[in-house]
């Protein structure tokens, strides 16, 4: 029943009992005969049998018989056997079969087919970790809160693809994935997300999210159109890794696959130009780590706990990349520990190069470098100019303990208001002064971001002395060069000084409600009372 062919095996003249198994029949201690196929006969039509209970009944002016397979496939096969065996022992096989057609009857009832039946599982199957699992309304009222072709009215802010007339996400695929949209459909997508921005309400979170995915959609098509960067000739890609051929006589070099030297004069080796990562020609194929330049890609972020070691153990005894087996014991690779990543490496992987770890700096102030491993070196290395460091979210107490990054700190956010002041100025808009800050660009942007590179100045007495200048230069151009930007600044109404005050001077204080300047020390006198707030609220009550 269960294969597609079938061989018969006749010892002496009479079967005994059939087998369920591929085992032989049982049978006497009489000679056995070999009955051997001397002719197929498959031209013959065969009828819709589905098993050995229908079979016509053999007679005996019958010179062969036939026997219908029909296996899990339903394909149907008609063989004659020639009859070279006696009627009575033919007859007696027929008949233990019609004895065994009910347990054959049952047995396709109860078979498990996959092409006539649904599949059914049980939701407890997947519980083996106590994670509970959801009915299957809690299921549809999260599918519902979801991407999904329902629920896409007006008062639900999530645009979907079904929404756009999308048939997947653009933005989850790689390039050249299977069913990947072309441009057309990109352009009816951003035909109906135009006319669905037309519908909604303005200044709602829906609005908001579809004015969102247009921009998203004519970036999607743009790439599109442009194709992909074309790569040079002299470019290798292996693992995210973009290698380039070197000439150097130099001995300084190894390879970071075999840790062997690599000996320019005579041997060809190669460099990628994103991570530093140098390996000989013959190990160029064997590369298995990914170039940290992805890594800093994918998520530019930082591990923000200090060496978080979880043992050996936690890694089953082998190297974190390589996987090859370490231990502290006699005869195995030497582990040792990365102080970033907390993991451990073996000695091909981890070459004792020290780094300052950025964990380390925002919870102790502590620049002193550690060992880490040769992935996380150039992880470290590539993400240093990267303002992903969020210290007012990590460690706020850290300015109140560190006087000079404190007073980075207000000039920063002196600078941004002093920004607002040079864009609208065509003067200072031709002198160019936001390019003094053009080699920290997030300085212009937020306040409390920061870069590892940064914190490092900082500590170096670098950066200080640099945004003073710069502070200087923009100060000196709104209160005393430009009358433009002097007739924009403010006179405390609380004092009779004449004095011009400007939102950046260290003695004014901004009320948060008007934004009116005042002097900090007339506004502490009249309890924190803007006068300009109270005549608006009595104003506002006659």
């Amino acid at each position: 029943i269960e294969s597609t062919t079938a061989s018969v095996k006749l010892s002496g003249y009479k079967v005994r009992t059939l087998s369920d198994t591929e085992s032989e029949f049982t049978s006497s201690e009489e000679e056995e005969r070999d009955y051997t196929i001397t002719e197929i006969d498959l031209s013959k039509e065969v009828a819709p049998l589905s098993g050995l209970e229908d079979t016509e009944p053999l007679s005996d002016k019958d010179d062969s018989f036939s026997v219908s397979l029909k296996n899990s496939c339903n394909v149907k096969e008609q063989v004659n056997f020639p009859l070279e065996t006696p009627d009575p022992v033919i007859r007696e096989v027929v008949e233990e079969a019609q004895k065994t057609s009910d347990l054959k009857r049952v047995f396709s009832e109860v078979r498990f087919n996959p092409f006539d039946r649904d599949l059914h599982m049980e939701e407890e199957h997947y519980t083996d970790d106590g994670i509970p699992t959801l009915s299957s309304e809690q299921e549809y009222k999260s599918s519902s809160n979801g991407s999904s072709w329902a629920n896409v009215s007006d008062d639900n802010p999530d645009v979907t693809n079904a929404d756009l007339g999308l048939a997947e996400d653009h933005f989850s695929h790689p390039e050249g994935h299977f069913g990947l949209s072309n441009t057309e459909e990109l352009e009816m997508a951003i035909e109906n997300c135009k006319e669905l921005i037309g519908r909604a309400q303005p200044h709602s979170d829906r609005h908001k999210n579809l004015v969102q995915k247009l921009v998203q959609l004519r970036l999607k098509l743009q790439e599109l159109k442009d194709g992909p960067d074309p790569i040079p000739v002299d470019v290798k890609l292996v693992v995210g890794h973009k290698f380039q051929t070197q000439e150097s006589r130099s001995t300084k070099y190894y390879c970071e696959k075999c840790n062997a030297m690599i000996l320019g004069v005579i041997q060809k080796w190669f460099r990628c130009s994103e991570c530093g990562y140098s390996c000989h020609d013959k190990c160029l194929n064997n590369i298995t780590r990914m170039c940290a330049s992805q890594k800093v890609l994918e998520s530019p972020e930082y591990f923000l706990s200090i060496c978080p070691n979880r043992g050996l153990s936690a890694q089953n005894y082998r190297c974190a990349e390589c996987r090859k087996a370490i231990s502290f014991q006699s005869g195995f690779s030497e582990p040792r520990l990365c102080d970033y990543s907390g993991q451990y490496f073996c000695e091909l992987c981890h070459w004792n190069n020290t780094m300052v770890v950025p964990s380390r700096v925002l919870h102790n102030w502590d620049f002193e470098p550690r060992k880490v491993s040769r992935a996380s070196k150039q992880f470290l290395k590539l993400m240093t100019s990267k303002a992903v460091i969020r210290i007012q979210d990590v460690n706020p107490m850290l300015f109140n303990f560190v006087e000079e990054l404190n007073d980075v700190k207000k000039l920063r956010e002196e600078l941004l208001i002093m920004k607002k002041y040079l864009l609208v100025c065509t003067e200072a808009m031709k002198k160019k002064f936001l390019l003094l800050l053009s080699e920290r660009q997030h300085f212009v942007e937020t306040s409390d971001k920061y870069s590892m590179q940064d914190l490092l100045d900082i500590t170096s007495d670098t950066l200080l002395p640099e945004l003073a200048n710069i502070h200087t230069t923009w100060a000196q151009h709104i209160k005393t060069d430009c009358q433009k930007c002097q007739a924009k600044g403010f006179i405390c109404e609380l004092c009779d000084d004449k004095e011009t005050l400007f939102p950046f001077d260290s003695i004014a204080v901004v009320c948060s409600q008007c934004s009116y300047v005042l002097h900090r020390h007339c506004f502490a006198k009249r309890g924190a009372q803007c006068p300009r707030c109270e005549r608006r609220s009595k104003r506002n009550v006659n």
